[in-house]
């Protein structure tokens, strides 16, 4: 392919993409729901099968609705919950409405706490799924030595059963022809071949290190799986930091040089994570902006 065709499928928007209508399936800290659009306007239209090994809220998987797709993460329970979308969508809109009607007819801080200790006892996706929606801030944090979820209850109420199903419904529609498997982010971008698109959205070092503990990985490993991939004829965008604090501080993180043809910034708006942090405090000085790495 030329370079000239490269560049112009930069700025064609592949003919699925679409905004999710009904808004988040599970709330994650991170998610590029607000700007998955953005994102997949800089995918080319013409790979094979696309491919997100750290899936999280499965956003920009979600916007771009590919005919062939393969969703993946190290994190076993955030899988169930994909897995179950997948393959008993009533399942999850019935565990959903369980928890909801518990927690509004009686104590909800005290039943928002009897499920976090169900997930914490056992973790599993559909406790998880329903503490994302409930907890505080929607910032799901996991203690780094065992996992232990310690986010309190939200002022908020969760949505109702009734939209939440229509999420479910959605979502199932634009992820039917994707397969969700529980693996390591290398294993799932080794079995990538040429013409297919990979998107990376690890977690992020300057501002999820508390958050986010399902996938443990060197940043240095990733770049070299990514440039492996790129030798390959693989597609890869990595989502990475850019800058904070309206542009005053820059994530300065070392990018192997000639790994990546193109980098954009893309425009976040203010901080989830701040948002928690800061307690009501004003974010106004909270501006993020991602970078978008592209190896094409």
């Amino acid at each position: 392919m030329t370079l000239n065709r490269q560049l112009e499928l930069l700025t064609e928007l592949a003919t699925r993409a679409l905004s999710p209508e009904t808004g988040q399936l599970l709330k994650w800290i991170g998610n590029k729901h607000r700007f998955a659009r953005e994102i997949v306007s800089y995918f080319p239209t013409n790979y094979k099968v696309y491919r997100e090994p750290f899936l999280g809220s499965g956003a920009v998987l979600g916007t771009l609705a590919p005919e062939r797709a393969i969703g993946s993460d190290s994190f076993k329970p955030l899988i169930e919950i994909w897995q179950t979308l997948r393959d008993d969508p009533d399942r999850l809109k019935q565990s959903y409405a369980d928890r909801w009607n518990a927690l509004m007819r009686g104590d909800k801080v005290e039943e928002y706490e009897r499920i976090k200790a169900s997930y914490n006892a056992r973790p599993n996706g559909t406790d998880l799924l329903f503490l994302s929606r409930t907890c505080y801030g929607g910032v799901v944090r996991f203690r780094k030595a065992d996992g232990y979820m310690s986010t309190p209850c939200g002022v908020h109420d969760p949505i109702s059963p009734a939209s939440f199903a229509r999420r479910v419904d959605e979502w199932h529609d634009r992820t039917v022809g994707t397969t969700f498997l529980l693996q390591e982010y290398k294993e799932a971008m080794h079995a990538s071949y040429r013409g297919d698109l990979i998107y990376c959205d690890p977690p992020y070092s300057f501002s999820q290190s508390i958050l986010y503990g399902a996938q443990s990985f060197d940043l240095a490993d990733l770049f070299r799986t990514i440039r492996e991939c790129k030798r390959r004829g693989v597609y890869v965008a990595l989502s990475i930091d850019g800058t904070k604090r309206s542009g005053s501080m820059v994530c300065d993180i070392p990018i192997p040089p000639g790994l990546f043809d193109r980098e954009v910034l893309i425009h976040c708006g203010r901080s989830m994570l701040k948002r928690f942090q800061m307690n009501g405090r004003t974010l106004e000085r909270e501006v993020v902006h991602d970078r978008l790495l592209l190896t094409y």
